[in-house]
């Protein structure tokens, strides 16, 4: 992999992690449009992806590093006793919201994971990702509420929703944000909701990875570049959010859209450009 593409790579995987369109869908569909030639069945591209999710993940919490703050001040049981109660509550919403990732993901790895080399079915999904996203601003609750007043069924049922970014081509951020509308939060608050949701998720994800390869030629070969690249898709993560949560607190009424046409013409362009070889 050239020091462009490592860069290039860093940047996509930075963006597309927090904008609902598709941070893994991008990963294979770019490549094979752009003729990058770059093996993604490679031992060498396993390291080098583990180490941008780990600097993605990074950024990301460094953006929230304050609610973070607050979570761990309010499970250790320190500060206003109505405080500690709401912020304890938050965090059992989170582990709620996490689990059906963790289950169904132990449960369909497996079956699916031949679908993730595949630019054809990413670019597929990526229409289909527009339909979620065009369908989530019809389904959008009535009433709107704040994350801190989302029950725990609501926080499941975004989880469940998560779950569709399990098929390459589909978002996970916007998967989870649709869900949240539809348990009646506005764009901002789903958009919260889904990033603090998702960061640990990313970060454990990366974490257990990594003792795997560290004993692993292809990680020494590649330690330097990887960890440059990880630095800009953390800075390019922590820009992306900052970037999302204004966007998504002005625009409430159709936040989504934008990004549902996207995917689709995105998604379709890339189907026929791959389909014929171009």
């Amino acid at each position: 992999m050239s020091f462009l593409h490592a860069i290039l790579f860093a940047i996509l995987q930075g963006a597309s992690e927090l904008f609902p369109v598709s941070s893994l869908g991008h990963a294979v569909v770019v490549p094979a449009l752009l003729h990058w030639g770059i093996d993604q069945a490679s031992p060498s591209f396993l390291p080098f992806l583990v180490m941008l999710h780990l600097g993605t993940a990074i950024g990301m919490l460094l953006f929230f590093y304050a609610d973070w703050l607050a979570m761990l001040r309010g499970t250790l049981g320190m500060g206003y006793t109505t405080e500690v109660q709401t912020q304890r509550a938050l965090v059992l919403r989170l582990i709620i919201a996490t689990l059906p990732a963790v289950i169904i993901g132990f449960i369909i790895k497996k079956p699916v994971a031949h679908l993730f080399a595949s630019p054809l079915i990413a670019a597929l999904f990526l229409i289909a990702n527009a339909g979620l996203l065009f369908f989530g601003e019809q389904l959008r609750g009535r009433a709107l509420r704040r994350s801190a007043t989302l029950s725990n069924m609501d926080a499941l049922i975004i989880g469940l929703f998560q779950c569709l970014a399990f098929l390459p081509g589909i978002s996970r951020s916007g998967a989870a944000i649709v869900g949240g509308l539809r348990r009646g939060a506005a764009h901002e608050e789903a958009a919260k909701f889904s990033f603090l949701m998702g960061t640990p998720i990313i970060f454990a994800a990366s974490v257990l990875e990594i003792p795997k390869l560290a004993h692993a030629h292809e990680l020494h070969s590649l330690f330097g570049l990887a960890t440059l690249a990880a630095v800009v898709a953390g800075a390019v993560a922590y820009a992306s959010t900052a970037f999302l949560m204004r966007y998504f607190r002005d625009h409430d009424s159709w936040a989504l859209l934008p990004f549902a046409w996207y995917c689709g013409l995105f998604g379709a362009a890339s189907f026929v450009l791959l389909l014929i070889g171009l």
